[in-house]
């Protein structure tokens, strides 16, 4: 399989996620804006230091599973996993419903 393969896959279980989560809870403007502004954040420290640590030779790619596209020397696909988890994580913390006061009541007894 290639890179972009699985990258596909890990992308679109995050996008289930965050779709389950969108129609069932239906989050504010304010969730969205600060979800999209983690993965902003995310994708531009990616996009930094796997240039800097490919640069640095510290790991390689196996060209022929990759799809050519790079930012930097960073492959487009490494972009994938910072993406995933910033539509996953929070989606996953509305599903659980873990910041409602009613989560931790019971944990504080």
């Amino acid at each position: 399989m290639t890179y972009a393969g699985l990258a596909v896959c890990f992308l679109a279980a995050a996008a289930l996620v965050l779709v389950a989560a969108a129609v069932l809870r239906r989050p504010d403007r304010r969730w969205w804006l600060a979800t999209a502004a983690t993965a902003l954040a995310l994708v531009l420290l990616t996009v930094i230091f796997d240039n800097l640590m490919i640069a640095a030779d510290l790991f390689r790619f196996d060209e022929a599973q990759l799809s050519g596209i790079r930012i930097g020397l960073a492959p487009l696909e490494d972009l994938a996993w910072p993406v995933a988890a910033a539509a996953i994580l929070p989606a996953l913390t509305l599903l659980l419903d873990l910041d409602h006061p009613r989560a931790t009541r019971g944990a504080q007894r």
